[in-house]
């Protein structure tokens, strides 16, 4: 039977506030791209550092410890499956946008990195991982259907 909490699902709490958590970054990214086109750096620099590393710590104690659990030793036996082929495309393509966005944090934000290894193009950069945060976004809610909303994929 499903129980309330923010949503009607089978989810447990935490996977909804997981879920609430993501979208509020994911549109905290456009007000953060926003301020970058309305020439505020300042604060752009600072709403998309502070959502890279939220997501960082979201991914950290919440999304690796269940996808260790319930998905891993599945892996690659039930990538046949909706449910871990979703979590696991979700978790890779997740991976390279978290590492390619602590990477524009690290070049554009501070002198960490040696200056052949920082980025030129900036925009391209920004923009690309923008991209790639809404398509592991759009993932990740695919992921929490298939998993918590089971009467939609009833035959």
């Amino acid at each position: 039977m499903l129980r309330k909490a923010f949503f009607e699902t089978a989810a447990p709490c935490t996977a909804d506030l997981v879920l609430v958590l993501e979208i509020v970054m994911g549109i905290g990214l456009l007000v953060g791209a926003r301020l970058a086109r309305k020439g505020r750096f300042r604060q752009h620099a600072w709403c998309q550092s502070t959502i890279v590393v939220l997501n960082l710590a979201v991914v950290a104690v919440m999304m690796i410890p269940s996808f260790r659990v319930h998905v891993l030793p599945r892996v690659p036996a039930k990538l046949g499956k909706a449910y871990y082929a979703l979590a696991t495309t979700h978790a890779a393509f997740g991976t390279m946008t978290e590492i390619a966005g602590l990477y524009i944090l690290l070049s554009a934000g501070t002198s960490v990195l040696p200056e052949k290894l920082r980025i030129t193009k900036y925009k391209l950069w920004m923009r690309s991982v923008l991209v790639l945060w809404w398509v592991v976004l759009l993932l990740g809610v695919a992921t929490y259907t298939r998993w918590h909303v089971p009467h939609l994929f009833r035959k």
